[in-house]
């Protein structure tokens, strides 16, 4: 049985790879944190966003 040479074409979903580095960016975190759970204050400022109610929408990344 003959098993096909891999293809040369990659395919990049950019949306998931933004997820699994945001995840990373919490797994750091969590990581270096005190306590059990990261607060929601520490989650917004690793995930560089502002909540509702303190400036409008979710900042880029």
């Amino acid at each position: 049985m003959r098993v096909a040479p891999p293809t040369p074409t990659t395919v990049q979903d950019h949306v998931a790879l933004a997820e699994i580095e945001l995840c990373g960016e919490l797994m750091i975190a969590a990581s270096a944190a005190d306590g059990e759970r990261l607060s929601a204050d520490l989650i917004d400022q690793v995930l560089n966003v502002i909540p509702e109610g303190r400036g409008g929408s979710a900042a880029p990344r």
